[in-house]
């Protein structure tokens, strides 16, 4: 009795196994992921941004005529500081690790200063730059998102000086100029965003001397019709930036 109820179960096993194996799901096919790949940042586009910071400059001044008659007459040199801002706009393109652009910088600027007259005893000459403008070529090195460059190129300002009775603050003489000159500079870049980037960088603007002849309508009762000066002055600025980057969007691979 055993014997048989041994050899049913043993059928009866053969039986089942095979019907619970037909009856397991085939197992899905999955594909295998994509090998990660580190995207590149890409510096290359049209950009637009602002900038703020502080500059400072050296100013002098020697009066070389009165009336048209010549004189020498050195009023000394000062230095003058206040703060800037504006903005930029420009265009880059990048070549493997290489970033190459062109850059149009414009800021409002309040660099002042003053000093009193050695020629004119009891005035004072003061002296402010209005406006800054920079036209550039800039060259870089970028480590992905993070750029050095060096730029150089093309500066114009806009300065006025004027002398003033020290006691009355009654105007005197005045000469205003836009000037042109050059500048260098260098800055780092950081982009924190696909469209986004922070920086900051300094310039030095040199202007090589300039002739200028003052309006002298407070000196006309005492019989000073002109005065001749020559001016030279030059201006060093360091500004935080942020710029946008149109349809930078897109990273590199």
């Amino acid at each position: 009795m055993k014997f048989l109820l041994g050899t049913v179960g043993l059928v009866a096993l053969g039986i089942v196994t095979p019907a619970s194996a037909a009856d397991l799901a085939a197992r899905p096919y999955t594909k295998a992921p994509p090998p990660m790949v580190a995207t590149i940042y890409d510096w290359s586009g049209f950009y637009i941004g602002a900038n703020a910071g502080y500059g400072w400059s050296n100013r002098c001044l020697d009066v070389t005529a009165i009336n048209g008659l010549g004189v020498v007459d050195a009023e000394g040199c000062r230095n003058a500081g206040g703060g800037v801002a504006g903005g930029q706009i420009g265009y880059r393109w990048q070549s493997a690790n290489w970033v190459f652009g062109l850059e149009a910088q414009g800021d409002w600027a309040n660099l002042r200063n003053s000093n009193a007259s050695l020629f004119f005893p009891g005035d004072t000459w003061t002296s402010k730059t209005n406006a800054l403008g920079l036209f550039t070529g800039q060259v870089g090195y970028a480590w992905n998102n993070a750029l050095w460059y060096v730029k150089g190129g093309a500066a114009v300002a806009n300065q006025r000086w004027d002398l003033f009775n020290t006691v009355t603050g009654i105007g005197l003489a005045q000469a205003e100029r836009t000037r042109w000159g050059g500048t260098v500079g260098t800055g780092f870049e950081y982009g924190f965003a696909p469209n986004w980037s922070v920086g900051v960088e300094y310039d030095f603007l040199f202007r090589v001397s300039d002739s200028n002849t003052f309006l002298t309508p407070g000196l006309a009762g005492v019989g000073v019709t002109s005065i001749t000066a020559n001016t030279r002055s030059d201006v060093n600025m360091i500004t935080a930036r942020i710029n946008y980057r149109f349809g930078w969007g897109s990273t590199r691979y």
